[in-house]
């Protein structure tokens, strides 16, 4: 522990130039005191830092001592550090090495590219999950992203949603992905190479069993297809509907210029889901067909109205 607080103290001092042993202190969140003995160690290991006394003093490293990393254009140290996610890598375990990692970067970039890397954090944020819905409970997501790295197999007890019920399964983790704040495990089983949601799992237990990932097997390439499997399998119907220009722009479609109402065909998924969809456009919308999700939802409209009546 006292190593890496060694380390975060020389890249805080070279990343930020003169800092008081109280600033120190406050960021490594240690006392003062140990800020003096880290500071002394570090000197008594050669690193040619320094302190100054007085109302303006404080420790700073001899100008000119740094380590540069090679190679980076400004665009790349500006994605190195949009890509970060300090949530995600939170969940995962690694918040707090990702902010060391972030440290190290910035403290050996040339000081253009400092610059550029850090109007990136000033400037943009990147929030995942979505508004509505609270953060879905992954308690095992910290094991299976272990296992996903030691390449071992586990054993996992699922919730599955499409025929409720739970199984237990050995699978092979290949890779985590993050969707939309939703994390999926891929892994290789019985059936072969499936996806499943990582807040489904309600145990599991990591095994010594070592294995290697099938020859080939790209975990980007493997989950373009499944989205695109997905999409397909996901918006098996169509519907007949009359827009306003309000509904329209709230299904994402595009209306003809100088036109009141708009006629369209849309994908759906099910008349269930269709109906829950439809109905929260309101007045802003008119189903045409199927002649089923018309009746469903003429039907719900005389249920509310009378209901709002009585």
């Amino acid at each position: 522990m006292r190593a890496s607080r060694l380390v975060t103290l020389l890249l805080l001092l070279q990343n930020r130039g003169r800092m008081t042993a109280q600033q120190l202190a406050e960021e490594l969140e240690v006392s003062v005191r140990t800020v003096y003995r880290d500071v002394a160690a570090l000197g008594a290991a050669g690193i040619p830092l320094y302190g100054d006394a007085g109302h303006l003093g404080g420790y700073r490293l001899l100008e000119g001592y740094r380590t540069r990393l090679t190679g980076l254009t400004a665009d790349e140290a500006q994605a190195a550090f949009l890509a970060a996610l300090p949530g995600t890598a939170a969940e995962l375990g690694l918040g707090e090495a990702l902010a060391t990692a972030q440290l190290k970067l910035r403290a050996a970039l040339p000081a253009e590219l400092r610059e550029h890397a850090g109007r990136i954090q000033e400037r943009f944020l990147l929030d995942a999950p979505g508004w509505y819905g609270g953060a879905d409970r992954t308690p095992h997501l910290a094991a299976v992203a272990a296992a996903v790295w030691a390449r071992r197999a586990v054993v996992l007890r699922y919730q599955r949603w499409r025929a409720p019920e739970e199984i237990e399964r050995r699978v092979e983790p290949y890779g985590l992905v993050l969707k939309a704040g939703r994390w999926y495990v891929v892994a290789g089983g019985p059936s072969g190479i499936r996806t499943y949601r990582v807040d489904q799992i309600s145990e599991l237990h990591s095994l010594e069993e070592e294995f290697a990932v099938p020859d080939g097997f790209d975990l980007a390439a493997y989950w373009n297809g499944y989205l695109i499997d997905f999409q397909g399998r996901l918006h098996t119907g169509e519907a007949l509907v009359r827009l306003t220009p309000e509904g329209a722009r709230r299904l994402g479609v595009t209306p003809p210029e100088g036109r009141g109402w708009t006629e369209t065909r849309v994908p759906i998924e099910s008349i269930d889901h269709a109906h829950g969809e439809f109905l929260r456009l309101g007045s802003d919308i008119e189903v045409m067909a199927p002649a089923e999700l018309r009746d469903r939802i003429a039907g719900t409209v005389r249920t509310l109205a009378a209901r709002y009546q009585g």
